[in-house]
């Protein structure tokens, strides 16, 4: 069974950066399809990125695209979310999920790490 681990966040400014990483455990991350979400208080969880296995597909909520992105190192076991151009908006808990594909996640979920933009 697999265990995810989020690290990185925090506070940062308006148009600041940010990476998030997943360390995951067990053998068959390399079969995996990863991806990130988002709840932010008051609001329903949403989708952020997701990636492929291989690291050949990657599927973006329009709200982060082009600046936001997804990536994985399968040597290290580890998913990463760089975040740039942030916005006080992107301020939630950003969770890593794991699962079949892109569009089939949710099969096992990390405990979450807070990211807070400041205006």
């Amino acid at each position: 069974q697999m265990q995810l681990a989020e690290s990185g966040g925090g506070l940062v400014q308006a148009g600041g950066s940010l990476r998030l990483s997943c360390a995951a455990s067990g053998l068959t991350f390399r079969n995996s399809a990863m991806g990130w979400f988002r709840q932010a208080p008051g609001k329903e969880r949403e989708f952020v990125a997701a990636i492929s296995n291989s690291g050949g597909i990657r599927r973006y909520a329009d709200f982060v695209k082009g600046r936001f992105t997804i990536s994985r190192d399968n040597t290290k076991n580890t998913v990463y979310l760089q975040m740039n151009s942030l916005k006080p908006e992107d301020t939630a808990v950003y969770s890593c999920t794991a699962g079949t594909t892109p569009s089939n996640l949710g099969n096992y979920w990390g405990q979450g790490t807070q990211v807070t933009v400041s205006s």
